[in-house]
């Protein structure tokens, strides 16, 4: 059946009724908990990772986490010391946050990550190339990236904060997904704004037509400044109403930020939850 298109408006309604314990659990269960501090550290990432394993015995009756996300030189520790195979590691690589570095070093960067472990790699967009127009290098670097980490999983990150105006957020995700992109993600969190639900409806659009020209289903990742159960039940919402039920996975859909899992479990627990 037709996915009908309604407006932000009209999706926010939406949302507040659909803000209930199945939701939450669904938005939990596609959260990548995420880590990305210049002060991270080797032990405080084997924490962050023992956590992740606990869950499971420490809440029996929720679903775990989709990921775990870190930066490269953190994959090895993550693979290391993470027990649960549900749980896929996702590393930033090619430069993250900027994308202003030499394709060569993107790549290998990217490659290391995947072979220290990580299942899944999120890059960059560049902007400095998208917003000069030049295409042609955005196809590149996402085409070369995604051939060189066989089969892990690529997020493209369009930055949609930046380049901001609708037409331009629909030409960055195709660019993306024609590229190779196996999910297209909003933000890195590192400028602001950061994930808008404009934004978000915009790249689902562009997921939903791409979908309608090739058969193939693009993931969606909203991230950057999304800590409530109100914003993930919204994004959540979105997904459903422009994308249909389909895309309300983790395979499909995933949403950034650790402050959203200790928020989604206080609501869910009905209780002050700080877990991770």
């Amino acid at each position: 059946m037709e996915t009908i298109h309604r407006s932000l408006a009209e999706i926010k309604v939406a949302a507040q009724n659909n803000s209930n314990s199945d939701w939450q659990e669904l938005a939990f269960s596609c959260i990548d908990l995420t880590t990305l501090n210049s002060t991270d550290t080797v032990s405080h990432v084997k924490a962050f990772t023992e956590r992740v394993n606990d869950f499971e015995n420490d809440y029996p009756s929720l679903s775990n986490v989709a990921a775990i996300c870190v930066y490269p030189n953190m994959v090895r520790t993550v693979k290391e010391n993470l027990n649960d195979d549900n749980v896929n590691i996702a590393a930033v690589a090619g430069g993250f946050p900027g994308s202003m570095s030499f394709i060569e070093v993107k790549v290998k960067e990217a490659r290391m990550a995947v072979d220290y472990g990580a299942d899944e790699i999120d890059i960059v967009l560049p902007l400095w190339a998208f917003m000069d127009g030049d295409d042609l290098i955005c196809r590149e670097e996402v085409t070369t990236i995604k051939q060189a980490i066989g089969d892990a999983h690529l997020k493209v990150i369009l930055e949609t904060g930046a380049i901001a105006e609708p037409e331009q957020i629909r030409h960055a995700s195709f660019l993306a997904m024609e590229a190779g992109a196996d999910f297209i993600k909003t933000s890195t969190g590192k400028i602001t704004p950061a994930a808008t639900p404009e934004a978000a409806m915009e790249m689902c659009l562009a997921i939903k037509d791409y979908h309608k020209k090739t058969g193939k289903k693009i993931g969606f990742k909203p991230a950057g400044g999304i800590s409530s159960t109100g914003d993930a039940i919204l994004y959540l919402t979105i997904v459903k109403e422009i994308l249909g039920e389909e895309w309300m996975t983790p395979s499909l859909f995933r949403i950034g930020a650790s402050r959203l899992a200790n928020n989604l479990l206080s609501d869910l627990l009905d209780e002050k939850v700080k877990y991770f």
